[in-house]
């Protein structure tokens, strides 16, 4: 059996890391700032690698145990803290290869939770759209009536990096309150994570829909750096505000990148990473097919 360890957590304000072995397996715990989940206390499991199937058993076994030892009732992994950082495992493979951003793992990580116990908490979906002349049903006559009521749609602007994420920061920490296990995060913190990401951005794929100036809704794209040469885009996140006024406007900007991709010579998009409930799941599947499956894993804890 091998030997376990705590270590100095690698950052992301975990409360603990462990590690087996020779590094055979190590993973980082949250306990005093996890995000809420009805009828629980969440104790999380994120940092998570291993390469020997004795070893990541030895760990989540010893993850667990702490946990409940903190108080919590359900263990949730793998995720980095919290839902804005990696999370979730593939499960459903597929053919395509991985995509720009995309959390990959080796096929043995799904089998080393569901040994210890851990079942399915959340499913979600990539899709791929291989053909982007394709229209959802009735978003011509949705965007008509966005018009008159003076919604207007244009590129991010570049130039004023900091200035529209700190736009899309407001939208987001509204629109996403209710989404499964959320969890706020500083604007900091948010724009950092874009920061990182600037030099593969396209302005006009990303998408900024105002009325009267206020920002109602975005649409977050960017070319697929993964493959070469390029040819698809991918539809990372699409947020729009809870408002009468905004009712469609997700399908609508949906619509739209997929045109202006369409015009910049890319021939596929990839609607990704999407909770099995979520809005944009039903509007990804008008126009594209699901190509890969991925698992949020849970168990319950006992003192």
């Amino acid at each position: 059996m091998n030997d376990l360890r705590q270590t100095t957590p690698p950052g992301d304000g975990a409360d603990a890391h462990w590690v087996a072995g020779e590094d055979a397996a190590r993973c980082s715990l949250w306990w005093t700032n996890a995000p809420l989940y009805s009828g629980h206390r969440l104790g999380v499991i994120g940092h998570y690698a291993a390469r020997d199937d004795a070893a990541a058993g030895q760990l989540l076994t010893h993850a667990c145990r702490e946990l409940a030892a903190r108080g919590c009732t359900l263990a949730v992994g793998p995720m980095d803290g919290n839902t804005w950082r990696r999370y979730r495992l593939v499960t459903e493979r597929g053919s395509e290869p991985p995509f720009f951003l995309e959390p990959d793992n080796p096929d043995s990580w799904p089998g080393q939770f569901a040994a210890q116990g851990f079942t399915p908490l959340a499913q979600y979906y990539s899709a791929l759209n291989t053909d982007l002349s394709r229209q959802a049903e009735r978003v011509a006559e949705r965007w008509r009536y966005l018009e008159l009521l003076g919604v207007r749609i244009r590129p991010f602007a570049m130039d004023r990096f900091e200035e529209e994420l700190r736009a899309i920061y407001r939208v987001s920490v509204v629109a996403f309150t209710q989404n499964f296990l959320y969890t706020p995060i500083s604007e900091a913190e948010f724009v950092a994570q874009y920061q990182k990401v600037r030099p593969f951005l396209r302005s006009d794929l990303i998408l900024m829909a105002e009325r009267e100036g206020r920002l109602l809704g975005y649409m977050f794209t960017l070319p697929n750096v993964a493959e070469k040469p390029v040819r698809t885009v991918i539809l990372k996140t699409v947020v729009v505000l809870p408002e009468r006024a905004s009712a469609g406007l997700g399908a609508v900007l949906v619509d739209r990148a997929q045109q202006v991709a369409r015009e910049l010579g890319y021939t596929r998009a990839i609607h990704a990473l999407m909770h099995e409930t979520n809005r944009s799941r039903n509007i990804s599947r008008h126009t594209a097919t699901v190509f890969r499956r991925y698992t949020l894993f849970a168990k319950p804890l006992t003192p």
